[in-house]
């Protein structure tokens, strides 16, 4: 009897243990830290993709994962500072957005054992944070938003047929610009464009750089830059003065009627492709062993305000006039 006595105490005891650790468990969901540059529509979209990515694969907010959300205003001086208050946290992983985050965050957490996911960013291996486009990183992989420059310029015939001459303004002081800038210039011949770039390291110089194009360029090609993006209405109100179109790489200024048109990649889509790798290394895979993802052609889309092309003098071309793409 006292034997039998011990043994339901001691199966008490244990199942009183693993209700205590079992619920240490369900209370202790695991932290991840997402690094953004500055709050943008299109970064945040990556970040909203993220999370669902995450879901999807199992990963509910606030019951499996916990994420802490910090960003800089787009001031690359307080990157570092941003990163060490994340990794403070001691999260299991970190989600860095845009390419000047993820640089800082792969210096700053070599030999943590913290694993990074970066998205944002254009050219991970020109960026030096993957070793080629097959493979990623000690501790680093992620998703990019590499636009595919040859549909970009594709879709900008159709829209402007006798367009010969694509101006790029970007800034020089930042990798992802000058990579994409080198790809605009291998994909132009094929597609019957010669390349005018302008660089631009201060929003401060827009007007000027802008309207320097006037004459040289046909259309004006605003690139996925943390520069440009951001103060896209400057560039369209200059290239508006300047009698230049412009092409944007992001859609949401189209769709407020101040760019005549887009073909961009769908940002979410690039956070999604960015919650699934996170997903695999959360559940064990190696992120050196996980190469890099870029959009797919199908994750690109095509939009044309009549708003803006009208303000620009522009007629929508008959070949674009059923697209499914054209809104007020």
């Amino acid at each position: 009897m006292r034997n039998l006595k011990s043994g339901l105490m001691s199966g008490l005891v244990l199942a009183g243990a693993l209700a205590v650790s079992l619920g240490a468990a369900v209370a202790d969901p695991i932290k991840i830290g997402v690094a953004n540059f500055g709050e943008h529509p299109q970064l945040n979209a990556a970040v909203a993709g993220f999370k669902k990515a995450l879901a999807d694969n199992g990963y509910v907010d606030g019951k499996d994962v916990v994420f802490t959300e910090s960003h800089t205003n787009f001031d690359a001086s307080l990157v570092p500072q941003m990163i060490a208050k994340l990794q403070a946290e001691q999260p299991k992983l970190m989600y860095t957005v845009t390419t000047p985050v993820s640089q800082i965050a792969k210096k700053a957490l070599a030999g943590s054992g913290i694993n990074i996911v970066f998205s944002a960013v254009t050219d991970p291996v020109a960026a030096k944070l993957v070793p080629s486009w097959e493979a990623g990183d000690e501790g680093m992989t992620g998703a990019t938003d590499l636009q595919d420059v040859k549909a970009v310029m594709e879709f900008t015939k159709k829209l402007l047929p006798n367009a010969k001459r694509f101006g790029v303004p970007y800034n020089p002081g930042e990798a992802n610009d000058v990579a994409l800038v080198e790809k605009i210039k291998e994909a132009a011949p094929a597609a019957g464009f010669e390349v005018v770039e302008v660089g631009i390291d201060n929003v401060n110089d827009i007007q000027q750089r802008i309207a320097s194009l006037a004459g040289k360029v046909d259309v004006i090609y605003g690139p996925t830059s943390n520069l440009i993006q951001p103060a896209i209405p400057a560039v369209a109100a200059a290239a508006r003065q300047a009698g230049i179109p412009v092409v944007n790489a992001d859609d949401n200024a189209v769709r407020d009627g101040v760019v005549p048109a887009s073909f961009a990649v769908n940002y979410e889509q690039v956070g999604i492709n960015a919650g699934k790798i996170a997903a695999e290394i959360l559940k064990g895979k190696d992120p050196k062993t996980i190469a890099p993802s870029r959009p797919a052609y199908e994750d690109h889309a095509a939009t044309i305000s009549k708003k803006a092309m009208a303000a620009f003098g522009i007629e929508i071309p008959a070949a674009l006039a059923d697209c499914g793409c054209i809104v007020d």
